[in-house]
């Protein structure tokens, strides 16, 4: 790995371990503490400094994105300060469940990791003295969560470990009770986060336009997608009764396994992706992560190939009937269709076989999670339009209230994060706009207080189809889906401002993978 590169990843551990399947880094945390940060943001302007510029235009265009991304969250907003996210991902132990190496090669640096814990507690407490009582609140469960992958067999390394994990978990609840009551990053500071991470110059003002007319459009097809469904409660009757058409606890995987296999087979049959090759298993999330409903972890494109994981969290057996009843909705025979072609195919685990031959050891590495979470959102879109189930309206339907749900937290992030609006009032968007139940909606609206830039779902999927507006206006009859799918995809991961370069593709195709 090259000097700049190898500097931005040391910065990145987390992310570039688990998503990138770098797996140096096994077994190691990074420095979080405020001297680690800057001695971290020294080395990556000496890397620059001695290094130059790549030759390749398309992979120094990339990896300057990327350096001018970290210097604004680590250096000029010090988010290590405020943002509890990045210690629990140094935390996570997870990452070593999926077999990418052998069983005992992971379990190994599985040690080596539980064993720096209270290293790791000790920089995140002493760096956390900006973290807010509504962001505190919002992850006080998910940091209680990390205790669970502590296995009996770990012994005094384990003790050790819960004893550090003790220790953040009462400074975390000591900032939920007693902490700045305000989560709000700023306009100025939203705007240079969101901006750096995309290589754009980002206008608040008009992004939350984009929201509202995105919202306005939305709400409009679900009405008459649902009218002909009848409900004495219109719209939100249509939408309760089918919610509530869901598996039980017990069938919520096989439901998802039969989802995983006809998206799959719909995007070979119709040439949507360039490579739907390798392995999709479908289970329930490490304990851990049972807080998540849905997500993909894949098979990364710095390792070796190994089966991606489709996980889908069934309610936990000791809830009562309400709350169960409330998290089975998402698997919905309305929006699970909907959330497995975003995760499987052509979504996340369609795009990490992709990434797995992406020229560029940056674009293999640097991954913009605009650009991931955007492409995944936009496919849901574009499945309908291509014919996925179209016998079937509760599909279309489905996607549009999934879409309903991230085009509300592009409108809440720049809220929350303006002063525009409070978590409450958040919370009623999520209910009114998104048709959330109060539990579900709150969740959501906690979530903005931590996840400033959560709207990128939104924000990606838009400016996506408007790149593919463009591709449809100049390539003219050399326009197809795939075509420029593969063009997108061969960039890789790219940060926004970057996807324009997906234009200037040959009109040559090429061979899709089986």
């Amino acid at each position: 790995m090259e000097q700049r590169l190898r500097a931005v990843c040391d910065l990145s551990v987390a992310t570039v371990r688990e998503v990138s399947g770098n797996h140096e880094y096994d077994g190691r945390l990074q420095d979080l503490s405020p001297a680690g940060v800057a001695a971290g943001l020294s080395a990556m302007t000496s890397a620059t400094d001695a290094e130059g510029p790549l030759d390749d235009p398309g992979e120094e265009a990339h990896l300057s994105a990327f350096e001018r991304a970290l210097r604004v969250s680590f250096g000029e907003l010090e988010l290590h300060r405020r943002d509890l996210y990045p210690h629990l991902a140094n935390l996570e132990l997870a990452c070593y469940e999926r077999e990418y190496a052998p069983r005992e090669e992971r379990d190994r640096a599985r040690h080596r990791h539980l064993a720096q814990w209270p290293d790791a507690v000790d920089m995140a407490v002493g760096s956390l003295d900006r973290l807010s009582a509504p962001v505190a609140g919002a992850l006080l469960d998910a940091v209680r969560g990390l205790a669970a992958d502590v296995r009996p067999e770990d012994g005094e390394t384990g003790e050790r470990a819960l004893a550090a994990h003790a220790r953040l978990v009462a400074h975390v609840a000591e900032a939920a009770a007693h902490g700045d009551p305000d989560p709000a990053l700023g306009a100025p500071a939203l705007a240079a986060l969101m901006g750096a991470s995309e290589a754009l110059e980002v206008d608040l003002g008009r992004l939350a336009e984009q929201a509202d007319r995105e919202r306005d459009r939305l709400t409009a097809r679900l009405t008459d997608l649902c009218a002909p469904h009848r409900d004495p409660d219109g719209t939100v009757g249509v939408v309760r009764r089918l919610l509530a058409d869901h598996p039980g606890a017990c069938e919520v995987v096989a439901a998802a396994k039969a989802c995983t296999e006809e998206a799959i087979a719909f995007c070979r049959e119709r040439d949507l992706v360039p490579h739907l090759d390798g392995e999709c298993l479908v289970g329930p999330a490490p304990a851990s992560r049972r807080w998540v409903k849905a997500m993909m972890t894949w098979a990364a494109p710095n390792e070796p190939d190994s089966p991606s994981w489709y996980h889908v969290t069934p309610p936990d057996e000791s809830w009562p009937a309400e709350r169960t009843d409330e998290w089975l909705t998402i698997f919905s025979a309305t929006t699970l269709p909907a959330i497995t072609v975003h995760e499987v195919a052509p979504g996340h685990f369609a795009h990490g076989r992709t990434l797995r031959r992406v020229r560029g050891p940056v674009r293999r590495t640097l991954h913009s999670l605009t650009f991931m979470e955007g492409w995944a959102h936009y496919v849901e879109e574009m499945c309908v339009e291509e014919g996925f189930r179209a016998g079937d309206e509760r599909f279309a339907i489905g996607v549009v209230l999934e879409a309903l749900v991230r085009v509300t937290r592009f409108a809440c992030a720049i809220g929350l994060h303006t002063g525009g609006m409070d978590v409450a009032e958040a919370t009623a968007r999520f209910v009114d706009d998104a048709h959330l139940a109060p539990a579900s909606a709150a969740s959501e609206a906690r979530r903005g207080t931590f996840d400033a830039t959560y709207g990128r779902y939104t924000w990606g999927k838009l400016a996506i189809q408007d790149l593919r507006d463009r591709a449809r206006r100049e390539w003219g009859a050399g326009f197809t889906p795939g075509r420029f799918h593969r063009a997108l995809l061969d960039l890789g991961c790219p940060p926004l401002g970057l996807i324009d370069q997906a234009l200037a593709s040959p009109v040559a195709t090429t061979r899709r993978s089986r």
